[in-house]
């Protein structure tokens, strides 16, 4: 329990309306200049480096959660290093992640083939930081076959497109990671709604414009809203995330204009935890990725 304390984030859903603490000052610097000493998302892969038996990086302060690395970013990370470490992988298509602890400090991961078949690989990857293990991962990579099959049951939301929607990442004290991300609310509720349905359906973008087709920013970002359970919430509180699950439904996804519409919806949120699936959506209307998380919520 120490370990998920201190990997905890807290959500300060305050509307910027609202007047400013003196506590959160940052917030009165116009967003552009606040961009301007970001670190963007292709920069922050570019510093990764190879070790002897690992990859390593630090995370500038502007992609933390808190003091630590939030769940979508170690994700990535473990993605890119398993990529580095692994030449001609085919594409990414399962992967699981439990968040073990804080990710803090100087971050190494490391990657272990656990079996390659002959159109399925299996990687294993392990993030450690200051504080000891950090992440523990196995990746699924799998070459496409011919199949009789073509079947899907996903419902794409009937939503307006970004430029219609009204912004999302528009609450005070939010992670310092948020402010990577453009974000329209396209259905759904924002945060601390009262008596809204604990769901969201957001458009989301990087700020850094890059290969829109590359799964370690499809990751990155498919995690960077606050657990669609926070709707219910009637103050801020901590939150922590212990495990995510994704499936990727488009082996090699396309995406002209940089959005992608994440629809989150909570299924439960009791004794302290909530369980939740978000469906990744490309622009054209194609489900992209699945994912289930479980949610620890301290209030």
């Amino acid at each position: 329990m120490d370990r998920i304390v201190a990997s905890r984030c807290r959500y300060d859903l305050v509307h910027l309306t609202n007047p400013l603490p003196r506590t959160i000052k940052a917030w009165r610097v116009p967003i552009d200049n606040q961009r301007s000493k970001m670190t963007p998302f292709s920069t922050l892969i570019d510093g990764m480096q190879q070790n002897v038996d690992c990859h390593s990086i630090s995370l500038p302060t502007d992609w933390l959660q808190g003091r630590t690395a939030y769940g979508g970013l170690s994700a990535a990370l473990c993605l890119e290093a398993t990529h580095r470490g692994n030449e001609n992988l085919p594409p990414l298509r399962s992967a699981q992640y439990c968040f073990v602890g804080p990710a803090t400090g100087n971050l190494n991961i490391s990657a272990q083939m656990l079996r390659k078949g002959k159109s399925t690989t299996l990687v294993g990857c392990d993030m450690t930081g200051d504080s000891g293990l950090a992440v523990r991962s196995t990746l699924c990579f799998g070459a496409s076959r011919p199949s009789s099959h073509h079947y899907q049951s996903l419902v794409k939301p009937q939503v307006a497109g970004p430029d219609d929607c009204p912004a999302y990442f528009n609450w005070t004290a939010s992670p310092s990671f948020a402010r990577h991300f453009d974000g329209r609310l396209a259905a759904g509720a924002m945060p601390r709604t009262n008596g809204a349905k604990p769901e969201m359906s957001v458009w989301l973008r990087h700020h850094d414009i890059g290969d829109e087709t590359s799964m370690v920013r499809l990751l990155a970002l498919a995690d960077a809203l606050p657990p669609a359970a926070l709707v219910l919430a009637t103050d801020p509180m901590p939150i922590s995330t212990l495990t995510w699950s994704i499936d990727v439904l488009e082996a090699y996804p396309s995406n002209s204009t940089g959005w992608w519409l994440a629809q989150a919806t909570c299924d439960t949120s009791r004794e302290g935890y909530s369980a939740q699936e978000t469906v990744i959506w490309s622009p054209d209307g194609k489900p992209v990725l699945v994912a289930r998380q479980n949610v620890a919520i301290f209030g």
